[in-house]
C-alpha cells in the first residue's frame, strides 16, 4: 500500500471519527440540556388568599323545634379555603417553598406552589403522589413506585404557580407533591400534604 493511500484512509477514518464525536456531543447536549441549569423561568400566577371558615352559632330564638343539626350547619365559605399544606424538601436539586390544595367556592380545587424556587430542567413535571415523602437520595425515586396524578409540566423553575387538581382525585391517597423529571426518572424536590 502507498503512503498516499494510508494518508487518506486515515483523513477519511479521521473524518468519520469527528463527526460521530460531534453528533454525540450535540445528541447529549439535546437530551441533557445542560443550558437549563443557567435559566431561570419565573412564575406569578396570582394564589387566592384562603379565608377562615367558621361555624355559625346557634341563634338564642332557637328553640326545641329547630332540628340540631340545622343549627350547626356551617355557611359556605365566602372564598377559597385551604385544605391541605406543607413544604417542599430537596431530592436531586435544592428545592424550596410550599404549597397548599385550595378549595374555590365552585367545589373546584387547586394545588398551588407558593414561593418555589428549584433548578431548571428538561421535562418536570408536578405530580400528586399516593407515596411517602423521604428525604435523602432514597427519596430520588420514591414516587415512581406509586400511583400517581400528573398535573402537568412544571410551568417554571421560579415562583407562584397554580394548578387545576381533577374533581375525581381523592386526596386521603394522594398526599404527596413531586417534582418528577420524566426524562431521568428522578424527583427534583416533594412535600408531604397535612
Amino acid at each position: 500500500m502507498s503512503r498516499t493511500t494510508l494518508s487518506t484512509r486515515a483523513r477519511w477514518l479521521w473524518g468519520i471519527g469527528a463527526a460521530l464525536a460531534v453528533s454525540a456531543v450535540v445528541g447529549g447536549a439535546l437530551v441533557f440540556q445542560p443550558w437549563l441549569l443557567f435559566i431561570d423561568v419565573r412564575v406569578d400566577d396570582e394564589i387566592p388568599a384562603a379565608v377562615a371558615t367558621a361555624t355559625p352559632e346557634p341563634t338564642p330564638a332557637a328553640s326545641a323545634s329547630v332540628e340540631p343539626a340545622e343549627q350547626i350547619t356551617p355557611a359556605p365559605p365566602a372564598g377559597p379555603v385551604d385544605l391541605l399544606t406543607g413544604s417542599f424538601i430537596s431530592h436531586e436539586h435544592t428545592t424550596s417553598g410550599s404549597v397548599r390544595v385550595i378549595e374555590n367556592p365552585d367545589g373546584t380545587r387547586q394545588l398551588a406552589l407558593v414561593g418555589l424556587e428549584t433548578s431548571n430542567g428538561p421535562d418536570v413535571h408536578v405530580w400528586l403522589s399516593a407515596g411517602p415523602v423521604v428525604e435523602g437520595t432514597d427519596g430520588w425515586f420514591t414516587a415512581a413506585g406509586y400511583e400517581h396524578i400528573d398535573l402537568g409540566p412544571i410551568k417554571g423553575n421560579i415562583g407562584d404557580q397554580l394548578y387545576d387538581i381533577p374533581a375525581d382525585v381523592d386526596l386521603t391517597v394522594f398526599r404527596t407533591v413531586d417534582l418528577w423529571c420524566v426524562q431521568f426518572s428522578v424527583s427534583f424536590g416533594a412535600a408531604a400534604l397535612s
